[in-house]
């Protein structure tokens, strides 16, 4: 599947693992880094997210901060040994931000998160909206009408969080809970 990782120029190649790095001893998974000039700075935009461990998952604003303290240390660090001013050339603003619910699921974690969300998924020239069970490293078993369908993650081509307003029916989560009780 696709990943999220853009860069527009030679700096986020060599700012990518300083980035992954500091966002990692942060305890949260680098998304996407994005460098773009934006006047006479450039525009430092990192996307981070973590697995859910089943307690509060996800990234809040606290971590938000946390991880922007951390990867402004990081940058500064660089800075100071010169090799960033001659990529960041100068003055940057960092931007530290969560992925918004509109995020492609393009990764097993995605998936794993998703759980029980529905989701508008494309493959090939069919479209369908479906309902999010167990996900593994290989693909995700997705509820589809009445049917449950173990879909590879090479098989789809995009797919997003469908958001709604109200818990999934119940009926709905009792499909995938009994089906995947029975593997």
């Amino acid at each position: 599947m696709p990943g999220q990782r853009h860069r527009t120029n030679g700096a986020g190649e060599t700012l990518e693992p300083v980035v992954a790095d500091a966002v990692a001893r942060a305890g949260f998974d680098l998304e996407l880094l994005h460098v773009q000039q934006a006047g006479r700075r450039q525009l430092v935009k990192v996307v981070v997210d973590r697995e859910d461990d089943g307690a509060d998952g996800g990234i809040g604003l606290d971590q938000v901060a946390e991880v922007s303290r951390a990867v402004s240390a990081a940058l500064d660090a660089l800075e100071d040994s010169r090799t960033a001013g001659s990529v960041l050339r100068g003055s940057y603003t960092l931007e530290v931000t969560s992925p918004g619910v509109d995020r492609p699921l393009t990764k097993p974690r995605h998936w794993r998160r998703a759980r029980l969300r529905k989701v508008a998924v494309r493959q090939g020239e069919d479209s369908y909206t479906a309902r999010v069970g167990d996900a593994d490293d290989h693909g995700v078993r997705l509820l589809v009408g009445k049917n449950v369908r173990h879909v590879k993650y090479q098989d789809i081509e995009h797919a997003v969080i469908e958001v709604e307003f109200r818990e999934p029916p119940a009926a709905e989560v009792a499909m995938l809970e009994q089906e995947e009780g029975s593997r």
